[in-house]
């Protein structure tokens, strides 16, 4: 089994911190919906301005709001402001990694999407693998 990226924000913004709640990341529930995040998986989190990476479990917040807030131990890692990735991944197995299609959106700086794409892994009849980052969702017709 290999693990791979299954779903990722990326350059969502940190728009709050709460010290005091009991942990995890609290996410805009159409984000999670549109690239494929559940609540309560656990999700790797990296911070474009500081370097820090922490991992930590989705929690849904109000629908629409584009939300993105750090709690609990995870607080002391960001600042609001800061631009982030959250990285959902899965385990697969490695002839399978062509059939997964992880949905990537990008952000701006009001937590609106920017870009929606997903990553396209594939098999060569001479069996080396492919990789191609394609816009919009993978059911889309091009």
């Amino acid at each position: 089994m290999r693990k791979v990226v299954a779903a990722k924000l990326h350059g969502i913004i940190i728009t709050d911190a709460d010290l005091n709640y009991h942990g995890s990341i609290t996410l805009d529930p159409d984000h999670c919906d549109e690239a494929g995040i559940l609540p309560m998986e656990f999700v790797d989190i990296w911070n474009k301005a500081s370097g820090a990476r922490i991992s930590t479990y989705v929690i849904y917040g109000e629908r629409g709001s584009r939300c993105c807030v750090l709690n609990g131990a995870a607080a002391r890692t960001c600042q609001i402001g800061d631009e982030i990735i959250v990285c959902s991944s899965t385990y697969v197995e490695e002839h399978r990694i062509a059939e997964i299609k992880p949905r990537v959106l990008t952000f701006n700086r009001d937590n609106s999407v920017r870009d929606r794409m997903f990553y396209d892994g594939g098999t060569k009849e001479d069996g080396t693998m492919t990789f191609t980052v394609r816009e919009g969702s993978p059911g889309d017709v091009f």
